[in-house]
């Protein structure tokens, strides 16, 4: 329960990463979801990912709306910064936190319910804008505080708990996040930290829009025989287009994977992702190859994970305005309003 702290005693044996933190340095507070959700193992796939990137929890900001999803914020990164929005609106919190400080790295969690309903128009604007962000929604068809409807992300023909069966289409989160121009996509299951840690450190390390979805079966409405988002049914569907690792600046991280292809993606920043290829024709470079893979394999009821897709020359919201390098928070007044001489001038300009 979120009332009952956490010790703050920390053993003395726990691994420590670069900077001197723990694991339990990037905990949060106890989760309230339900015994077995599927959003408590992305929060401790987070957990892994900022440990493993060695990032100060004081550099994150963490941004959510509303839903099951949008409550484990609150259990990792107990130490950044963080804003709880109201239901869809975190994309346009984050848009205007992004602005006016650039140096913060923003991760904004959200679910089916919240970024597939109220907030499509924003997760999709967001997306088409570039915002430099991680966009992790944990997506398990149903919402879950309001006892288990149909989501717009659930599968048509898909059952609830009830035995209801769904006859709208639904919405693929990934399919759109690609059209829309998202330098980043990727799709993991809750289930597979293998798979997510990586992807999720990756999408850190990725300058440009990233957005990750997230397959996280609900064990109180949706995890039943009929449920196209239950554990069983993606273990069984589950189609990895790649295994990868990342390795972060010029200092690569030892793996230890089966013979095969690999391919290294060097990203904006100098970090780079080691992908191994599973399908030999998937190219993760090709934004319309990744629509056509997605769609080919949806339509045989396959649940396609792994990166899907990622442009390694990705510029952001603040490159496409030509905002300056310094902080908008941080500029003074006399900057932020030079005086009237200025303000002619600019309206000269623009007769």
């Amino acid at each position: 329960m979120t009332y009952i702290a956490k010790p703050k005693f920390h053993h003395p044996g726990l691994k420590k990463n670069e900077l001197g933190y723990t694991h339990r340095d990037y905990e949060g507070k106890i989760s309230t979801l339900c015994a077995g959700c599927g959003h408590d193992s992305i929060t401790a796939s987070i957990i892994e990912a900022c440990y493993e990137l060695s990032i100060e929890p004081h550099r994150v900001a963490k941004i959510s709306g509303i839903g099951c999803s949008s409550k484990t914020p609150d259990y990792f990164l107990g130490n950044s910064h963080g804003f709880n929005t109201v239901h869809g609106r975190m994309p346009s919190v984050l848009t205007g936190a992004n602005l006016a400080n650039r140096d913060l790295i923003y991760l904004g969690v959200s679910g089916d319910g919240d970024s597939a309903s109220i907030g499509f128009g924003q997760f999709a604007h967001s997306i088409r804008r570039g915002v430099n962000m991680t966009y992790i929604v944990e997506n398990n068809g149903v919402y879950g505080l309001t006892k288990g409807q149909f989501s717009a992300t659930a599968d048509r023909g898909s059952k609830s708990k009830k035995g209801v069966t769904n006859t709208d289409n639904a919405i693929d989160l990934v399919a759109i996040a690609l059209q829309l121009g998202a330098t980043f996509v990727a799709r993991s299951f809750s289930g597979d930290k293998t798979q997510l840690v990586p992807l999720i450190a990756a999408a850190i390390g990725h300058k440009g829009a990233s957005f990750i979805d997230v397959i996280s079966p609900c064990i109180a409405f949706n995890n039943h025989a009929g449920s196209t988002k239950s554990f069983d049914y993606v273990r069984e569907h589950n189609d990895a287009v790649n295994r990868l690792d990342v390795l972060v600046g010029r200092d690569p991280i030892a793996v230890d994977y089966a013979p095969g292809t690999v391919q290294v993606v060097e990203q904006h920043d100098g970090s780079k992702i080691a992908l191994r290829k599973i399908d030999a024709d998937y190219d993760p470079h090709d934004r319309l190859g990744a629509q056509t893979f997605l769609a080919r394999h949806a339509a045989k009821g396959q649940i396609v994970t792994g990166l899907l897709y990622v442009d390694p020359d990705a510029e952001d919201l603040h490159e496409h305005l030509n905002t300056v390098e310094t902080p908008l928070n941080t500029l003074e007044s006399d900057t932020l309003c030079p005086g009237s001489a200025v303000l002619d001038k600019l309206n000269a300009s623009l007769r």
